[in-house]
């Protein structure tokens, strides 16, 4: 059959005849996975669900471009449907300072934006596996150090040997990302949990490694002997996947695992002393945050040899406090300080205790947070409070920083029992210390705020249509008021409705999307922020209060279960026309008095052959957990009236939102019709309604 290369506009045209529960692609993996600073690489993206008709590619972060390269397509006869594509060639560039490490990618195609994928940038040349195989030592694939190495784990049993020369004296470090590439891979139920082992030319063991950062492994090795070596590599349970990429950076550069002091000032040069390998005389270093950039963030210091990997630092604008070279063991030697303030300190040893000692004043709200294990410090903190008799007033371990669990204690809203002195500790939990057991105690008044997350990380809207994005408030400290939202960045031709969330018991709100019917193909990244204002005490000024939302990457679980990971971008993506063309409501102003009902006839106007089953829902859930209800408090959806499921090709539903007799009152809460279609047993496609105004009256007295 005669083959040509259609161009993108074509194959978008012919993508826009899409059948029915039409999905937009989950990326799967990237092949290979890394690509090196200051080169030019295609690497081949592979999918579930269609790749054709892919416009547009984001990379997350800055010094790193993506364009597609048009795949071949075979000649269509006349009516014919082009077939899936779920694999696709990228030209990914990577300026010489691009920052190294992981990366998110997705891509813009007709049916939306993708779900993420991730990539490496990394400083030495790439070396994919050969495409026969290297499973055996005598198959081994020989590189050059330094070198990046990838590969696949694909089936079970699957082992991939690599071949290298040393000098004796050299010093080398092995450094695998495999099993935390795979976190936000939507439908990767299964992940790669690798081992390492360095072999010499008889095949013995010279050393291995197994979890050092969460799964992956890594080792450094001094070579005693010159000669050749093998690193194997496979998964610790033999088990594999075609989806299971993995990368090994190799090199004798300096490997810095911590710096310390931890915590920095922003526009100020500071000296830090490294931790970490193959650093030789290498001991210290300056760092400089730029102005403005506070909080987490990812720097390099300037070696002789050239810039360092990425270290995290935590850039604050508080006044910082560094631990003494004195003992600091016991409430005898405990070193005294003033907050606010954010302590750098290190666990040096075993059995090391930190202790410090501050004044406090009865009723004084303090919030005492550790930054280490997020800032790659080995240290799993354990945080005490004690009076000055001794007793223990408040103990922390762990902490949840939004929908995860991390091992850095926080103890948030401590309230001082009495005016006099107190004692905080710090050690790690397992009576583990040293060179790399770094940490920042930052101990801050409490205040009242608010923090936003979005489910999901991605809105896509087909021409005329629209969508709906939730934002749920995290309320912290006696914030319990409404939040306005806003959002920035739309792409061409759309516009926002934007809600609020309600005071009280209300977590949600709604920004409903709309596209016009002309509006092109584009993806964009968005910017969702919140406002609010919190009361204070008589003749004070309300405290304004702001915060910007994290978007939240939706993942399959085992089982059929929907868990969330952190994703760096919220996009919202125009596609084309898909399976629903129309939604129409009876009404968009809906407004209930206490104990009454009003009923929205909705009608679906489907797609040409589009038959599948559509559900109507004004609440985001899954397996009747709620994720989000824009809803105001008392108004629900009253199921025994409702017409809810439209099977068969059916076009007409009903919607009955009724309010309870204790209702509060309320003007014009944005809400939303959706119109799901199942994707698999967690995804769903989603379609919107117009932007859906629910009021509820107050009570007659």
């Amino acid at each position: 059959m005669q083959r040509l290369v259609i161009s993108l506009a074509m194959i978008v045209t012919l993508s826009s005849f899409a059948s029915a529960q039409t999905s937009y692609p989950m990326v799967m993996s990237l092949k290979p996975i890394a690509v090196q600073a200051g080169t030019t690489a295609e690497c081949e993206v592979q999918s579930r669900y269609t790749l054709l008709g892919t416009h547009q590619v984001f990379v997350s972060g800055e010094g790193v471009t993506a364009e597609v390269i048009a795949p071949e397509m075979p000649e269509l006869k006349a009516g014919e449907k082009p077939k899936d594509l779920t694999k696709l060639k990228l030209r990914l560039t990577a300026a010489t300072d691009a920052l190294p490490g992981p990366r998110e990618f997705r891509l813009a195609t007709p049916n939306g934006a993708s779900t993420i994928g991730q990539l490496v940038i990394v400083r030495d040349p790439v070396t994919m596996e050969p495409a026969s195989d290297n499973n055996t030592p005598d198959k081994a694939q020989v590189v050059s150090l330094p070198a990046t190495m990838c590969g696949v784990i694909e089936k079970s049993e699957d082992t991939d040997f690599w071949k290298f020369h040393v000098e004796a004296g050299q010093s080398f470090t092995f450094h695998v990302r495999g099993q935390r590439l795979e976190d936000k891979i939507h439908d990767l139920q299964n992940h790669l949990d690798p081992i390492l082992f360095l072999r010499d030319s008889s095949g013995s063991v010279v050393a291995m490694s197994d979890n050092h950062f969460y799964a992956d492994p890594f080792l450094s090795q001094t070579f005693a002997s010159a000669g050749d070596y093998l690193l194997e590599i496979r998964d610790v349970r033999y088990q594999g996947n075609v989806y299971w990429e993995y990368a090994i950076e190799a090199h004798a550069r300096p490997v810095i695992a911590q710096v310390t002091p931890l915590a920095v000032n922003p526009e100020q040069a500071t000296e830090v002393q490294l931790s970490g390998w193959n650093l030789g005389d290498v001991q210290s270093g300056q760092l400089l945050a730029a102005a403005g950039s506070l909080g987490q963030r990812w720097l390099t210091l300037p070696l002789a040899g050239g810039p360092s990997n990425p270290v995290p630092v935590y850039v604050t604008d508080q006044p910082l406090f560094a631990e003494p070279a004195t003992e600091n063991e016991t409430a005898a030697q405990a070193v005294a300080i003033t907050t606010p303030v954010v302590i750098n300190g290190r666990i040096e040893k075993p059995n090391d205790v930190d202790v410090y000692v501050f004044e406090a004043k009865k009723g004084d709200l303090l919030s005492f947070q550790v930054l280490s294990r997020r800032y790659d410090s080995q240290l799993d903190s354990l945080v005490r409070i004690l009076n000055e008799k001794g007793q223990l007033l408040r103990e922390e371990d762990d902490s949840r920083a939004g929908k995860l669990l991390y091992a850095d204690s926080w103890i948030e809203g401590w309230p001082a029992p009495a005016d006099g002195k107190y004692f905080v500790e710090i050690r790690d939990v397992h009576l583990r210390g040293g060179d790399g057991f770094g940490y920042a105690l930052a101990i801050t008044p409490t205040k009242p705020y608010f923090e936003l997350e979005v489910d999901t990380d991605k809105t896509n809207l087909p021409p005329g249509m629209h969508g709906v994005i939730f934002v749920r408030a995290v309320r912290k400290q006696g914030f319990t008021g409404a939040i306005d939202l806003a959002v920035e960045g739309l792409p061409a031709g759309v516009t926002a409705t934007c809600g609020r969330i309600l005071s009280g018991k209300c977590l949600d709100g709604a920004i409903v999307l709309s596209a016009t019917p002309d509006a092109a193909p584009a993806m964009s990244r968005i910017t969702i922020r919140g406002t609010a204002s919190h009361p204070q005490g008589e003749g004070q000024p309300p405290l304004e209060l702001a915060a910007v939302a994290s978007p939240w990457q939706e993942i399959y679980m085992p089982g059929g279960g929907r868990a969330h990971y952190i994703a760096d971008d919220h996009v919202v993506c125009v596609g084309t026309p898909s399976d629903i063309r129309s939604i129409t409501l009876s009404t968009t102003d809906v407004r209930l008095k206490p104990g009454e009902t009003q009923t929205i006839q909705v009608q679906i106007e489907r797609a040409p052959d589009v038959k599948a089953n559509i559900t109507l829902d004004c609440v985001f859930q899954h397996l009747s957990q709620i994720y989000a209800n824009s809803l105001p408090e008392g108004v629900t959806i009253d199921g025994s009236l409702s017409k809810t499921l439209l099977s068969n090709g059916a076009s007409d539903g009903v919607i009955v939102l009724k309010a309870d007799k204790t209702a509060p009152p309320v003007e014009k809460q944005v809400c939303s019709v959706m119109a799901n279609f199942a994707i698999n047993f967690v995804m769903k496609a989603t379609y919107s309604s117009p932007p859906v105004f629910v009021s509820v009256e107050p009570a007659a007295k």
